[in-house]
């Protein structure tokens, strides 16, 4: 047995009992119409929410805000994207994509956020590595709350999953807000119906 191997079976043999996940009780929703609260929400953290009808219009709208030459990775097949993306790309490869394009299976109206897998990203440095991410969301898929998430089946079912509310961002140097320091600069999601 190799070192390694050694290694990992003294981890794997010190491994607590698996437990059941806690009951997650449900809140009363807040009210009012999701989207406005999610578009609010997602405002609130630095992200922006816009309107597209077809793939075209998607595409039109990343080449008006990031430019006719920005290099584009698309995890979703509605919209190319100028970079192959597949689950063997090296994430490393990414580094100098512009423009992130990914699906979110779904949407919290309570937090603005948008959720993600494995499935989704394809490649999971998709969402952290690029400048600016846009992502479709369809209206259809919002949630009311964080607690509707963990009664989801792809939630369980899923190796990881993400919540990403908004751009990167960070304030702890002298209170200066700075976007983009640890991740996306920007995040734009594009209500469009799957």
């Amino acid at each position: 047995m190799t070192t390694r191997e050694a290694f990992l079976a003294k981890v794997r043999a010190a491994q607590p009992e698996a437990r059941p996940r806690p009951e997650v009780p449900l809140f009363e929703s807040a009210g009012g119409d999701p989207r406005a609260r999610f578009t609010a929400a997602l405002e609130a953290m630095g992200g922006a929410c816009v309107e597209a009808s077809s793939a075209r219009e998607v595409s039109a709208l990343i080449c008006e805000r990031f430019g006719a030459t920005a290099s584009v990775a698309s995890a979703t097949p509605e919209i190319p994207g100028t970079r192959e993306l597949a689950a063997g790309t090296a994430p490393a490869s990414l580094q100098d994509v512009e423009v992130g394009v990914v699906r979110a299976r779904f949407g919290v109206a309570e937090t603005g956020s948008v959720w993600f897998s494995e499935r989704e990203y394809v490649v999971n440095a998709l969402g952290y590595i690029v400048q600016h991410l846009v992502v479709l969301l369809d209206p259809a898929q919002l949630l009311d709350g964080l607690q509707d998430v963990y009664r989801r089946d792809d939630f369980r079912e899923a190796r990881y999953a993400a919540l990403v509310t908004g751009p990167s961002a960070t304030a702890d140097i002298e209170g200066v807000l700075i976007r983009g320091a640890q991740g996306v600069r920007s995040l734009t999601v594009v209500w469009i119906t799957a």
